[in-house]
């Protein structure tokens, strides 16, 4: 069996080590497939526009696969655009989750559901060792998003550095956001063929009651 896989693309630093460490194994990506949100018209938890996941993907040489589903019919999409994946040869599922066991299990079970193997290469190692070997293996990474109850606002387009994760740490957040503090943008790193110009805009923007985002346009 090949080792064709597609990969669960966020944008951010975590699935992009995923993705890195699949292709240390041998793994050999078709797909890069980020599901955007029919409501908001932008990807769901990272609130990128489609042509940074489009820069990214071209500058990793990778297909860049955009689903759209409502918040009720995600697991239907989702199940959707795999089994299509199935039939163009594609095997295994890379995610980026860490140590949430109900995230994995959602994973494995809509991959089951279109005969893929779910494939998880962060899986309990440890956040800080993880977010820490992102840096050290010189990916780059800007914040996108903030939980405001979790950290100021002042760290919304900085670069992801051993320093920074200091500082969040400092805030009592978690190394590596797992929880939801922060979320990434990544624009360049061994992977990537080419550097991503982004232009970050300086305006603080209210997302619902907790969140917080600034506009990042290529």
């Amino acid at each position: 069996m090949n080792k064709n896989c597609f990969v669960s693309w966020s944008g951010g630093k975590d699935s992009c080590l995923a993705l890195y460490k699949a292709i240390e194994s041998g793994y050999e990506p078709q797909k890069l497939l980020t599901m955007f949100s029919l409501e908001s018209g932008i990807s769901s938890a990272h609130r990128l526009d489609e042509n940074i996941f489009r820069a990214q993907a071209e500058a990793i040489g990778v297909e860049s696969i955009i689903g759209r589903a409502e918040f009720n019919d995600y697991e239907n999409v989702f199940v959707s655009y795999i089994k299509s994946f199935k039939e163009q040869g594609i095997n295994y599922g890379v995610f980026g989750d860490i140590d949430l066991e109900e995230h994995r299990q959602w994973e494995e079970k809509v991959c089951e559901k279109a005969a893929i193997t779910a494939v998880l290469p962060l899986w309990k190692i440890s956040r800080k060792d993880i977010v820490k070997e992102f840096i050290n293996l010189g990916f780059k990474a800007k914040i996108a998003v903030v939980d405001t109850t979790s950290l100021d606002t002042k760290f919304l387009g900085q670069d992801l550095s051993l320093s920074l994760i200091g500082e969040i740490e400092d805030f009592g957040a978690d190394a590596c956001g797992e929880n939801g503090e922060f979320h990434t943008v990544v624009y360049d790193g061994p992977i990537f063929k080419k550097s991503i110009k982004l232009n970050f805009g300086t305006e603080v923007i209210p997302v619902g009651e907790k969140w917080a985002h600034i506009k990042i346009q290529l």
